[in-house]
């Protein structure tokens, strides 16, 4: 499973399956030593060879054996080894996941007594904090932050000056990006990313637990969007014959796309594409980005907790993630790791600065289902009635947060 598409939207999981065992799936080998099964989300086989080298690395110290299963579909398999009873010893456990398990009981509370567990970004251990709970270790990030086409920004006569700072500069430099076969400015149609502008905007989903999509800065935000669109500065990536925004950038069809560090995946079909990122640009209500994260999960009344444990300490320290972002790219969760790493690839600088202010999308409880709805209704968002929407979107969120509270 590719970053970029754990990245791009909230999807419904395991709502629709009864999870029942909680029970690790690994058990005692020969002499006594735990078998521990990883199940990962991969990017490609760099990612899973990282991790199952590192797994071995740790091995050398510790009675156990450690087998990494790359998913083909991480949601499905997660849910059938619940079910089954035969859950993962350790996996991968996306932001938009964790709510629904966290709820059901379905994951060991173990990472606040993690040694590092004071190392991790704030808004990273808030994504995978339940009841108040610290919960399961964060194994990387992602911000999305502003692509731009370098040379298209030459060719348009554009420099340093004229990187979009705030709405303004970047309706500006849309405008002028746009020509007959290229459009300013492109990004998926969905909350993921069209969220980004409604808290630039002042705007939140959720306050505790009550709903405040339906507010006017969120329909500020919303309809910022729309201005953009209706002035043909900005199209989705369907509009201009694009999978995602990041082709559309690859093949020349936008000048600037919104995605993140994911973007370096474009190189291989679009090698000779150069590009530059930058910190999203701030809206009326300051800057704000959305992160995206895994976590490393372990389930409850695990026979191979502590090992599972263990094991996490070692892939979370600072010298483990340097070697994995040196291996496939990702963003270390500790702030420490994050800053070398900015060092090291000053080509990422710009995501790892957004996460000071970066905020998880929404996510609790049932709220996946109710994001998938807006996505739906956001498809008719150019000449939509984008107040509606909001009005609909905070119906939904409440009555799911109600159900939520009341379970």
């Amino acid at each position: 499973m590719s970053k970029k598409i754990w990245a791009v939207a909230a999807v419904s999981v395991a709502s629709a399956l009864v999870l029942a065992g909680c029970a690790g799936g690994g058990g005692s080998g020969e002499g006594g030593s735990d078998d521990l099964t990883i199940l990962i989300g991969s990017s490609g086989d760099a990612e899973t060879q990282a991790v199952q080298a590192a797994a071995d690395t740790w091995v050398k110290d510790n009675n156990a054996t450690v087998k990494v299963v790359a998913a083909d579909d991480l949601n499905q398999q997660l849910s059938q080894g619940f079910a089954g009873d035969s859950a993962p010893d350790l996996f991968y456990m996306g932001w938009d996941q964790f709510a629904n398990y966290a709820s059901n009981g379905y994951l060991d509370a173990y990472a606040g007594d993690l040694s590092n567990a004071g190392d991790f970004y704030g808004n990273l251990k808030d994504a995978f904090t339940y009841d108040g709970t610290f919960t399961c270790a964060p194994k990387d990030f992602s911000t999305l932050g502003l692509i731009i086409n370098t040379d298209k920004w030459a060719a348009a006569g554009m420099t340093d000056a004229d990187i979009p700072t705030d709405w303004d500069s970047l309706e500006a430099a849309a405008k002028k990006l746009t020509t007959g076969d290229t459009v300013g400015l492109s990004f998926g149609l969905e909350y993921a990313r069209i969220g980004v502008f409604m808290n630039q905007a002042g705007g939140t989903v959720v306050d505790g637990n009550k709903a405040t999509a339906d507010s006017a800065e969120n329909l500020a935000g919303l309809q910022y969007v729309q201005k953009l669109h209706d002035e043909g500065v900005l199209k989705w990536p369907s509009e201009i014959d694009s999978g995602w925004s990041g082709e559309a950038l690859g093949k020349g069809a936008a000048a600037m796309v919104i995605e993140g560090p994911w973007i370096k995946g474009i190189q291989g079909d679009f090698p000779d594409t150069k590009y530059q990122a930058y910190e999203l640009p701030a809206g009326p209500g300051g800057k704000s980005t959305f992160t995206f994260s895994n976590c490393w999960g372990i389930p409850a009344n695990s026979a191979t907790k502590d090992s599972a444990v263990s094991l996490v300490e070692y892939l979370t320290s600072d010298d483990q993630q340097l070697a994995f972002s040196d291996a496939f790219g990702v963003i270390p969760s500790t702030q420490s790791a994050a800053a070398t790493y900015s060092e090291k690839y000053p080509e990422n600088a710009s995501f790892v600065a957004g996460a000071d202010y970066a905020v998880s999308p929404v996510n609790f409880a049932g709220s996946a289902d109710v994001v998938s709805d807006f996505n739906a209704q956001l498809a008719s968002l150019a000449g939509g009635d984008a107040k509606s929407m909001l009005a609909s979107f905070q119906e939904n969120l409440q009555a799911a947060l109600d159900e939520a509270n009341a379970g």
